[in-house]
């Protein structure tokens, strides 16, 4: 069973992104990667940008991230299953220790990689 990631992601000041968290699932060799702009939170729609895959060691990182880009801890990790996946839109099943919901990925601009997620129990 693929494995999934949040790292809350405390950047210094000038980054260009505020605080936010790092959703991450596991697809073959690299992470796919979203920028979540609030904590993950069921019922709540979220602002998210794909960014590049991750390196599978964020799995299990913690601390500084290089190049000076802040620091990474983790607030979520746990197991998921794919339910859906398509060039706009991912459902997968989560199961961590504080996440135990169906997280829904809706690409809403592919200009800009935006993308709306939402963390459900149903």
């Amino acid at each position: 069973m693929p494995r999934f990631i949040v790292l809350r992601h405390e950047t210094p000041p000038n980054y260009g992104r505020s605080l936010h968290w790092d959703f991450m699932l596991e697809q073959a060799d690299g992470l796919m990667t979203w920028a979540l702009e609030v904590e993950p939170t069921t019922g709540r729609t979220i602002a998210a940008e794909q960014l590049d895959n991750h390196r599978l060691e964020y799995l299990d990182r913690e601390g500084p991230v290089s190049g000076d880009r802040g620091t990474v801890s983790r607030w979520d990790s746990g197991k998921f299953t794919w339910k859906e996946q398509t060039e706009k839109r991912i459902v997968v099943e989560l199961i961590g220790a504080r996440l135990r919901a169906i997280a829904t990925l809706v690409l809403e601009r592919a200009d800009t990689q935006r993308w709306i997620v939402i963390f459900s129990t149903d």
